[in-house]
């Protein structure tokens, strides 16, 4: 999930071809999105979108890791979800924004000129369908993450989120998930605690009892090794057979 190395022209070459909205479009599909599409990058730290912003266009993460939050009236806010590489930005049919959507790492997005992409909707059932298999997986991970925030201990939540990151990366690398998975965690141990709902040092310590339990290798800052894959599914407290979590 690092820096985007790719001819942007190319959707041949892109990370998330396999994954994104157009997946299953044709050769002649793809042509007319060329005409819509155009890249834009953000900084961690940086707004992607406001809530109550209009929204010029439709999006697919392509690098990177934002997130989606929600701001009370009282100012507070509250993290409501993670956007990862191939996740979908925006809502044909919308054209306010309901979240706060923030660069958590740097980020690509795949963006494409709302109207038009509605308009290509209607005529290309194979962006509608994957849309909506995409918006189904979104709800199954909205409600996963009910229990991951409402009903686990801090070290089933941090298991349960390494265990996502890493199955997306697999996922994205078309790889199964299996033991001595590596990935690149693009999230900082502040990011980590502001969307599980703990403090930083409850973070790092139960980041650093993982890693002595020998159910995670950390090599460097970012760089998380598995080498049981097992161990860390039993880690999350789920009652599941380690099936892969889109």
């Amino acid at each position: 999930m690092g820096s985007l190395h790719l001819d942007l022209k190319d959707c041949g070459n892109c990370p998330i071809r396999h994954r994104a909205v157009c997946s299953r479009c044709e050769a002649d599909e793809l042509e007319v999105l060329e005409d819509i599409k155009y890249y834009r990058s953000y900084e961690a730290g940086q707004p992607i979108l406001w809530s109550g912003d209009h929204m010029e266009f439709v999006a697919s993460v392509v690098t990177g890791i934002a997130t989606l939050s929600q701001t009370m009236e009282d100012g507070r806010t509250q993290m409501v979800g993670l956007l990862l590489p191939s996740d979908f930005i925006g809502r044909p049919g919308r054209d306010i924004a309901q979240f706060d959507v923030v660069a958590v790492s740097d980020v690509t997005l795949c963006c494409f000129r709302r109207r038009p992409f509605e308009d290509l909707m209607t005529r290309t059932p194979h962006i509608g369908q994957r849309l909506l298999e995409m918006t189904l997986d979104e709800l199954d991970s909205a409600r996963e993450w009910m229990t991951v925030l409402g009903r686990k201990t801090a070290r089933e939540k941090i298991a349960s989120l390494l265990l996502i990151v890493a199955r997306r990366d697999a996922s994205l690398r078309q790889k199964l998930p299996g033991d001595g998975m590596s990935f690149d965690l693009p999230l900082t141990r502040e990011a980590m605690s502001d969307y599980l709902g703990l403090t930083l040092e409850t973070v790092s310590r139960q980041m650093s009892a993982l890693k002595k339990a020998g159910i995670i290798v950390l090599e460097g800052k970012r760089r998380v090794v598995i080498p049981d894959l097992e161990g860390l599914v039993a880690e999350t407290g789920d009652d599941m057979d380690g099936g892969v979590i889109a």
